[in-house]
C-alpha cells in the first residue's frame, strides 16, 4: 500500500500529513512542529493574535512544547509552564492527573511541579497545545490549572482534529479530519 497524506495549509504554510493508523477502522494525519522551525513561528505568530489576555501560558509535554515557547519568547516574556509526563529528581511538591490521549495507547499522567503552580497561583493562564482531539489531554491540563490555583482564560490549538472543531471553548487555526484506513476524511 502506498503512503497516504493529506495536505494542509496553517499560518499560511502548506505541509502534507502523512495519514497514520491508529486502529483498523480509523487514521489521522500526523502534524508534528518538532524540527519545523518555519511552522512553529508562524502558527504561534499567527495564535497571538487570537490569545485573550493572559499571565502565563501552559502546554502539555511533548508536542506542545516548542509552540508554548515560540509564544513565550514572541510575548517577550521569561517564562511558561510545562505539565510533565513523568517526574524529575528536581520537582518539588508535584502534583498530577490521568490523561487518556488519543495517539497513545495507555493511559498516562500529567505532572506540574509546586513551584509551578505557586507561579500561576491567581494568574490567568493560557493553555495552548498542537493539536486538540478528544480533548482529554485539555481536561488534563485545566484540572491541573485549577488544583494549582490559577484562572484558565482560554484554550488554544494550532489544529482541531474531529469533533474538537465543533467546541465554543476553544480557538485554534484550522481544522483537521479523521480519516478511514484508507485515506478518506471522515465528514
Amino acid at each position: 500500500m502506498k503512503d497516504l497524506y493529506y495536505n494542509i495549509e496553517v499560518a499560511g504554510l502548506k505541509r502534507d500529513l502523512p495519514i497514520c493508523p491508529l486502529n483498523d477502522k480509523l487514521s489521522i494525519a500526523g502534524f508534528v512542529i518538532f524540527g519545523d522551525v518555519e511552522l512553529t513561528v508562524s502558527c504561534a505568530r499567527e495564535l497571538l493574535k487570537k490569545a485573550p489576555a493572559h499571565d502565563v501560558i501552559i502546554t502539555a509535554e511533548s508536542k506542545g512544547i516548542p509552540l508554548a515557547h515560540e509564544m513565550a519568547r514572541q510575548e517577550g516574556v521569561n517564562r511558561y509552564l510545562l505539565a510533565r509526563k513523568a517526574t524529575k529528581l528536581y520537582m518539588r511538591n508535584v502534583f498530577g492527573v490521568e490523561v487518556d490521549s488519543i495517539t497513545t495507547d495507555h493511559r498516562q499522567h500529567l505532572y506540574l511541579d509546586g513551584d509551578d503552580a505557586e507561579y500561576m497561583k491567581g494568574k490567568n493562564v493560557l493553555i495552548v497545545d498542537d493539536v486538540i482531539s478528544t480533548g482529554e489531554s485539555l481536561k488534563a491540563l485545566e484540572k491541573l490549572v485549577t488544583m494549582g490555583g490559577g484562572n484558565i482564560v482560554g484554550k488554544m490549538s494550532i489544529l482541531a482534529e474531529g469533533e474538537a472543531k465543533d467546541r465554543s471553548d476553544i480557538i485554534y487555526l484550522e481544522k483537521l479530519p479523521l480519516f478511514t484506513p484508507d485515506g478518506t476524511p471522515i465528514k
